[in-house]
């Protein structure tokens, strides 16, 4: 199997966190891809119509895409390690629904400051995506410490990328502030080696 990623994609860094959690990650070579929504680059378009990575090509030439769904597919191809039967199953999807979209308005974020010409730029509109991702994050705080602390899930990986992401690209926010459940709990996952192996370069 092929993966289009690049070290600075957090929806990348999620497929390799399960990869290397699952011991798949020598099953996969890593295609390198960078680009953005005005400038593709050598993103997957022939493979995913969105240009979106992460993109996993599958031995018969088959694309999946959304890591979501690329998670659903190499945990299932795992044995179902990392997504639980339901009833436990769609709280961890929620979870990793939740981390997902902190990711997209944080990403939005970064595209404004470095897309949009200066004079276009919408500062209240920029303000609007981190107020999602700090009602995201309070939420978290206040009802997912107990699940946070269950066994390991695709829920949890999701979250560590996304609080991850908000340090290397908004470290100046401190989404730290306020929130000490879920900063104890994100010191202590970053210790894990797949965490370790996959810090954002970059």
């Amino acid at each position: 199997m092929q993966l289009y990623h690049s070290p600075t994609t957090p929806f990348g860094r999620k497929v390799m966190l399960l990869l290397l959690e699952t011991g798949q990650a020598g099953d996969v070579t890593v295609v390198p891809a960078a680009g953005t929504p005005v400038a593709p680059g050598s993103l997957p378009v022939d493979r995913n119509p969105l240009g979106k990575i992460p993109a996993l090509i599958l031995d018969d030439g088959s694309a999946i895409y959304d890591s979501r769904v690329i998670c659903r597919y190499l945990d299932d191809r795992a044995g179902g390690r990392l997504y639980p039967k339901a009833p436990l199953l769609w709280r961890t999807l929620t979870l990793e629904a939740t981390a997902d979209g902190i990711l997209d308005a944080a990403i939005l974020m970064v595209y404004e400051a470095r897309i949009r010409p200066e004079e276009k730029r919408f500062a209240d509109w920029v303000e609007a995506q981190w107020a999602k991702v700090a009602r995201a994050l309070d939420a978290v705080e206040s009802g997912w410490i107990d699940h946070l602390n269950g066994p390991l899930d695709m829920g949890q990986l999701a979250l560590a990328a996304a609080l991850s992401y908000l340090d290397f690209r908004h470290g100046e926010r401190d989404w730290r502030a306020g929130r000490p459940q879920l900063a104890a709990w994100e010191r202590q996952i970053a210790t894990r080696p797949s965490l370790k192996e996959t810090v954002p370069q970059g």
